[in-house]
């Protein structure tokens, strides 16, 4: 049982179930008509080519001579299973381009422009050098990318978006950059060869850990004032979700010995964007 949740975590698996209740958490927040039920399917399919794709590209920009030693289990997992996974690509990508038909106009091209993004961004990426500075913006654009497909296939389907649902949906992507620069905190202090070059390297440990604990209050914050100034009482649900989230990440900051061990941290901080099942 271990070993079926282990893969299913270097899968991405927690990565995709959480965009999908966070999917459906801006389906209901922003709910005017039905959003089409195909949405989170290929939600997900594209979630996990995108992050399957991304390990497997940095698995080979650290070169077939590294031993498998001085990887992270992460890495290693795509290096041994390099062949098949890029098969599950090709299948996941077949199986998204069928149920594409099944979708609204107004998704497929807004599907399109966003896979044209994250293609270019996964060939910038594999293409740098390690340690080049545009890769410093790599958590606050894999964020908003990510934000954007979760939020924004529900709000192309819908006839106008109100300013809480902007609001929450820019509290998500804060949340979503919190948990991208934590865990580049967090493989700082791992002292791993692997560490990959990030916003925490370039500005150390006490900034990013400022940097974080100021998004938590602005995030929390936020939350709390949407609690008093809207009157729908999802939104106000939704709102103390996110603000929840963030806290979830403060806590793993605060405790970094406990949770560095044996990647805890990763797991229980994708685990943050399966909160939304709290409400829905």
């Amino acid at each position: 049982m271990f070993t079926l949740l282990r893969n299913a975590y270097y899968l991405s698996a927690p990565v995709v179930l959480g965009a999908v209740l966070s999917n459906r958490l801006a389906t209901r927040l922003s709910d005017v008509d039905p959003v089409h039920w195909v949405t989170p399917v290929v939600l997900a399919l594209v979630v996990y080519i995108i992050y399957t794709a991304d390990r497997l590209f940095d698995v080979r920009k650290l070169g077939r001579t590294t031993p498998l030693a001085d990887l992270t289990a992460r890495h290693r997992f795509h290096r041994l299973h390099e062949t098949q996974l890029w098969w599950s690509i090709i299948a996941a990508g077949l199986a998204a381009l069928v149920l594409i038909f099944f979708l609204p106009w107004s998704v497929i091209e807004f599907g399109l422009v966003l896979g044209v993004v994250c293609a270019a961004y996964i060939a910038v990426v594999f293409s740098l050098p390690q340690r080049h500075p545009s890769l410093l913006l790599k958590e606050p654009l894999v964020a908003v990318i990510y934000t954007v497909g979760v939020w924004g296939s529900v709000w192309v389907q819908r006839p106008s978006i109100s300013g809480t649902d902007i609001t929450e949906g820019l509290m998500f992507m804060a949340v979503a950059f919190q948990n991208l620069l934590l865990f580049a905190v967090m493989e700082e202090l791992e002292h791993t060869r692997q560490a990959d070059f990030s916003l925490a390297t370039y500005w150390g440990l006490k900034t990013s850990k400022t940097v974080l604990t100021l998004l938590t209050v602005l995030i929390v914050g936020t939350a709390l004032t949407l609690c008093f100034i809207v009157d729908d009482r999802f939104a106000q649900r939704s709102a103390l979700i996110l603000g929840l989230m963030s806290l979830a990440l403060h806590v793993i900051q605060r405790f970094p010995n406990r949770f560095v061990k044996h990647e805890r941290y990763r797991w229980l901080g994708d685990a943050v964007f399966w909160f939304p099942a709290l409400v829905l």
